[in-house]
């Protein structure tokens, strides 16, 4: 059952103030388009030597972006990298935007041929417990060792260096991932009464009850557990590991603690709960386009980015989206992380390190220019900057979530091998896979991994 909404409802009911922000991010995010290779050029004669600095070589960097917020937009990039450029006229850099599906092959490609980019915007999961181990990337500790730095959380800091105490990223930005539900469609069919509005929280009991609401009231599709592949899947991970207090890692990230019977019991709720189905066609951004056009009650593949984008590019919008914390059986939410920040690919010719150390410093040190660099991302700081969104409603709304951030584990060894069994187990149990036996051969495979099989 597809859910239409009854009488005038305007795609997205906030305040005018809200409405207002995302139009100017609309703005913002669609300001330019890149060319079809995705590169982003700067202007020549921004990279002129002015007088007295003849005796600076010029130095041609490469930077590669996934899309990390507006970050992943031509128009965003050309504009911080012209204040760069005006500061450090001796360094030209031009940009390559990568996407997800195809980003890692074009990463490890380049590398094969002995043609990395210098920088790369990603996180710890791929900069640390990738290519860091790996021994392709340049140690960053001396960008660690200034005051700013020093202002980072201490939970960020621990996933930005291996296991020796190598740094192979600087963080500029961080989110927390959450679930979306209808808000109209709750509403309608009784189920909200199930929800914490001021804490946007809700119990593993409240979850169920909702979906019998939703199904009493004629909702035939109410969640998909998405299992194409890995995209999105911090969203299906935080579902399971929270409805019964389940754990993906431990606490040292040395090992994968799947095979519980706490994650057991979840993955069996979620097969047995009418209106949730195991969707081994869908990827994150499938659920979403599915929960936006009104097609599902909840989307689990969620965060104020999402909002957004879905807010100021979707016509098909028609109903007041709700972000929720995951539910859980004890009141303690752990929901899952982005961190993001630059790394440098060690291509053993210094000067373009301290080049590319140059760029990571103008972006991230100073506290304006780093304001702008952040609100670029349209995610949060990962040092304590009070009142960055100070005016923004939606980005305080969102802001509810930082204090549920769990434990970021994504720097396990073995963690891309683990990923793929992830999203395999799940589409066994979907396809009706005794649960134990399934989560038994994730276990296997990923532990296979982690050991370096």
């Amino acid at each position: 059952m597809k859910y239409e909404p009854e009488g005038d409802v305007c795609f997205l009911k906030r305040s005018l103030a809200t409405f207002l922000t995302l139009i100017l991010a609309a703005a913002f995010l669609l300001s330019a388009c890149g060319n079809a290779s995705g590169e982003v050029s700067s202007s020549p004669e921004e990279n002129e030597i002015s007088d007295g600095e003849e005796e600076k070589k010029n130095i041609e960097l490469s930077l590669w972006t996934y899309p990390v917020g507006g970050w992943g937009n031509s128009g965003t990039l050309s504009s911080l990298l012209a204040a760069f450029h005006r500061d450090n006229p001796n360094i030209r850099i031009t940009v390559k935007l990568l996407t997800y599906d195809t980003g890692d092959a074009e990463i490890e490609e380049a590398v094969q041929n002995g043609e990395a980019p210098d920088l790369v915007l990603e996180g710890p999961e791929r900069l640390v417990a990738n290519w860091g181990v790996r021994g392709l990337m340049a140690d960053l500790n001396d960008l660690w060792e200034t005051d700013h730095a020093g202002e980072i959380y201490e939970s960020v800091k621990e996933a930005c260096h291996d296991a020796a105490g190598s740094y192979y990223i600087y963080p500029v930005c961080m989110t927390t991932h959450c679930m979306a539900i209808n808000k109209d469609l709750f509403k309608a069919a009784g189920a909200w009464q199930y929800i914490d509005e001021e804490t946007h929280t809700w119990s593993t009991d409240d979850f169920i009850a909702a979906a019998e609401a939703l199904n009493a009231y004629g909702v035939e599709n109410i969640a998909a557990v998405y299992c194409k592949g890995q995209g999105g899947d911090q969203g299906t991970r935080a579902l399971v590991n929270n409805l019964y207090s389940g754990t993906f890692t431990d606490p040292d990230h040395t090992r994968y603690t799947v095979n519980s019977p706490e994650n057991i019991q979840a993955l069996e709720l979620l097969r047995g709960m009418k209106g949730v189905s195991f969707a081994p066609d869908l990827v994150g951004a499938d659920e979403v386009e599915r929960f936006c056009d009104g097609e599902l009650a909840m989307a689990f593949c969620w965060n104020v980015f999402m909002e957004v984008n879905q807010t100021v590019s979707n016509p098909n919008l028609n109903f007041d989206i709700f972000p929720m914390a995951f539910p859980t059986n004890d009141g303690e939410v752990n929901l899952q992380g982005g961190i993001w920040g630059f790394g440098i690919f060690d291509h053993g010719d210094d000067a373009r390190t301290q080049a590319a150390k140059t760029f990571i410093r103008f972006m991230t040190e100073e506290d304006s220019q780093y304001t702008r660099t952040v609100l670029a991302s349209t995610y949060w700081p990962v040092r304590d900057m009070p009142g960055i969104y100070a005016n923004d409603q939606l980005m305080n709304e969102y802001g509810i979530f930082q204090q549920y951030l769990g434990d970021y584990y994504q720097v396990t060894p073995g963690w891309a091998q683990a990923r793929t069994a992830w999203w395999n187990m799940l589409q066994r149990v979907g396809s009706g896979t005794d649960v134990a036996q399934a989560v038994k051969e994730f276990e296997e495979e990923a532990s296979a991994a982690a050991e370096g099989n």
